[in-house]
């Protein structure tokens, strides 16, 4: 209802939607929005800075895995939901608190980190206004907020993994490091093929509103990506017809990486989404 039935709206992508026409009777226009956006003076900067944050996103993929099996290895039960209860916590933080907590935290005058940094001797330094920190700012603060909860489909992998195999293992000699290495593992990897193909599905549809929430005038070199450019002409704007169309050429482009990615897995590992 909330996602098929509106696809007929995206007729406006190739016309000049007009709110008193209505989308059946404003004008066609053809590829005009896309060719506004492919010719647009700065496309190439916001496509760069999507593509940076969203690769740079995807590079530090493997880091749930390895911390699933890392909380699998932990023998005592207490200390084990102790850390679980820890790296979730953060995934159930509004993106306004992550955001204003990332700001405090990287103050240049009184931010924790730039305190630490003066205390031991260093120069402060202006994370927030540096175009060149931001998309570490950005991808870091949000490994930190989902870390926990990407981890609970790979613990659940882990956990389906029979028992009376590693119990074999073990009675043939296998140490922890063989197990997790032979067994647990391989468990997980096509669980982990599939999530990463998912995670190509959105490689140019970096999250809008932690980005808002953090830009400034200084670092919008760095800090300015489709879905806040979207946002700006769409709603700031009022150009419907020319945001449509770069949300449609976005979701195009996501499914042409989607099909390739998922036929490389294909043959690669057998394991793939259809």
């Amino acid at each position: 209802m909330f996602h098929y039935i509106p696809f007929y709206g995206i007729q406006i992508a190739f016309k000049n939607f007009r709110a008193s026409l209505g989308i059946w009777g404003s004008p066609w226009t053809g590829m005009e929005n896309f060719v506004r956006f492919l010719t647009y003076p700065d496309f190439w900067a916001i496509v760069r800075n999507t593509l940076v944050i969203s690769l740079y996103s995807l590079a530090l993929f493997p880091i749930e895995p390895i911390f699933a099996l890392m909380i699998n290895e932990i023998d005592n039960r207490f200390l084990k939901k102790t850390v679980q209860m820890i790296t979730y916590a953060p995934h159930f933080v509004s993106t306004v608190v992550v955001a204003s907590l990332v700001l405090l935290i990287l103050d240049t005058s009184n931010g924790v980190v730039n305190n630490i940094v003066a205390a031991l001797g260093g120069n402060r330094i202006p994370f927030m206004t540096t175009p060149r920190y931001f998309a570490s700012v950005y991808v870091f603060s949000g490994l930190w907020s989902s870390l926990g909860w990407g981890t609970i489909i790979y613990l659940a992998a882990l956990s389906s993994i029979s028992p009376e195999l590693v119990e074999a293992a073990k009675i043939d000699g296998a140490s922890r490091l063989q197990i997790l290495r032979h067994i647990n593992l391989p468990g997980i990897i096509p669980v982990a093929t599939i999530l990463f193909i998912l995670r190509t599905g959105n490689i140019l549809s970096v999250g809008r509103d932690k980005i808002l929430l953090m830009q400034n005038a200084l670092n919008l070199p760095a800090s300015r990506v489709i879905s806040t450019y979207v946002y700006n002409v769409g709603l700031g704007s009022g150009q419907f017809s020319y945001s449509t169309a770069i949300g449609l050429f976005d979701n195009i482009v996501n499914i042409i990486c989607i099909i390739i990615v998922n036929q490389i897995a294909k043959r690669v590992s057998e394991t793939s989404l259809w």
